[in-house]
């Protein structure tokens, strides 16, 4: 059983800068390894795809929307996640959440078959 707690969300104007993490906590999540993800959900709307990465970071992968903006960032020995969002959108503006999957290759994942989720975080971008 892991535990991933996200950080780092709140009310930013267009344009602005935010940076998520998310810390994992118990289980076998710092003796085996995970590829680890960012989702989202705007309201009324699905969980989607944001950015992901692989256990020792050599791979990410962003959605589209995301491009040239947002960077995936992992420090494994704080067991940490980032989300650094730059260049902010109000179509960014979502409840964010972290993501964990035990793999045995080193590559991002970019569906929602993730093991572990948290609870999100809110991020709002106002126009």
């Amino acid at each position: 059983q892991v535990q991933l707690v996200e950080s780092g969300g709140g009310l930013v104007q267009a344009g602005g800068s935010l940076r998520l993490s998310c810390t994992a906590s118990g289980g076998t999540f710092t003796s085996s390894t995970y590829a680890m993800g960012w989702f989202r959900q705007a309201p009324g709307k699905g969980r989607d795809f944001v950015a992901g990465i692989s256990w020792s970071g050599r791979d990410k992968e962003y959605a589209d929307s995301v491009k040239g903006r947002f960077a995936i960032s992992r420090d494994n020995a704080k067991s940490t996640v980032y989300l650094q969002m730059n260049t902010l959108k109000s179509e960014d503006t979502a409840v964010y959440y972290c993501a964990a999957d035990e793999r045995y290759n080193d590559y991002a994942v970019t569906t929602p078959h993730y093991d572990y989720w948290g609870r999100g975080t809110q991020v709002t971008v106002t126009a």
